[in-house]
């Protein structure tokens, strides 16, 4: 990517792609297209003091697209329905399928490059481990209707003859970090644990209902969000073999783990007790994942992760406990 590129990033007053414009105009690009709908008030300090070209409302983008030809370079699709809790199927549908394949279309007409956001959702109870091979797309039976319409996508993407000159999708696995406030229920573990120590002291975690697994001992790929702005950017950038690339550290790590990171973190006793994991999700709660980062890092990505305690430790204190944005 060259500085004077124009750069469209969609979900842009989201979490994750917020950081991906902070972390842009930190290296120097301004020419940035923001798509999102904008219309969530609690999202809107994510962009503020951002630099960017113009916003454009997610239902006109694709639209946008063709009457601008040529006029965007490079393009980072984040948007999605991403509630996991929403069991209609066809909300995520609409975002999460047919929308993708219509600025699937338009990157392929206008030869632009592609990357996408995926989710480690699609692998549902990891019976096919968790390997981002192109193959196993097909096989997978993700859990719940947003799993479901990611790897549907992911299929559709990888049948396709016409595609754009370069593209990826990513299978985020647990991702945290800054900008993350707005995200209600579907905020990471460690900003709801944050602010049950604010509030009351202790952190409530979900009880087991598997016999294999203790009580907090659920295990996750927890991956700091610079390291996902790190992996979507080189692959933009490097244009390694098209198809699934995992964002994850490859290394599977508790909840206890994570909120005793949290408790070192704020210099505080730990205190943690245990609930019943909610009715409406516990059919569908994942025990273990944990990325096969093989393939990224035999394209040519060689960055070492934070570690948990590392981005736990960062998160914490340079932007939680100021409520600051990145």
């Amino acid at each position: 990517m060259q500085q004077q590129d124009t750069i469209a990033i969609t979900g842009a007053a989201g979490f994750i792609a917020s950081c991906l414009v902070s972390y842009l105009n930190k290296q120097g690009f301004s020419n940035l297209i923001l798509v999102d709908d904008f219309s969530n008030e609690q999202k809107s300090a994510n962009l503020a003091h951002k630099q960017f070209e113009s916003k454009v409302h997610r239902e006109q983008f694709i639209d946008w697209l063709k009457q601008h030809p040529n006029k965007v370079q490079h393009i980072f699709h984040l948007g999605a329905h991403t509630d996991t809790t929403e069991m209609d199927y066809e909300v995520h549908k609409k975002w999460n399928l047919d929308y993708s394949k219509g600025l699937w279309e338009v990157c392929t007409e206008q030869g632009i490059p592609l990357v996408y956001a995926s989710s480690a959702a699609t692998y549902g109870n990891g019976e096919y481990g968790y390997k981002d091979d192109n193959q196993l797309c097909a096989s997978l039976v993700p859990l719940n209707p947003y799993g479901r319409s990611k790897n549907e996508f992911d299929i559709w993407a990888l049948q396709q003859k016409d595609a754009p000159p370069s593209w990826a999708g990513v299978k985020f696995f647990n991702v945290y970090g800054p900008n993350e406030y707005h995200k209600g229920r579907m905020a990471s573990v460690i900003l709801h644990a944050f602010n049950q120590i604010k509030a009351n002291g202790k952190v409530m975690l979900f009880r087991s209902h598997h016999p294999d697994y203790k009580d907090g001992e659920q295990l996750r790929d927890f991956i700091y969000v610079q390291d996902i702005i790190s992996i979507i950017v080189w692959l933009i950038e490097h244009k390694p073999e098209n198809g699934m690339y995992n964002a994850g550290t490859g290394i599977a790590r508790s909840f206890l783990d994570l909120v005793r990171a949290l408790y070192a973190s704020l210099q505080l006793p730990e205190k943690i007790d245990f609930k019943d994991t909610p009715e409406d999700i516990r059919d569908k709660y994942q025990y273990f994942t944990q990325a096969d980062m093989h393939k990224l890092k035999a394209a040519g990505y060689n960055k070492s992760f934070y570690s948990l305690e590392e981005g736990v430790a960062e998160y914490v204190q340079h932007y939680l406990q100021e409520h600051l944005y990145f």
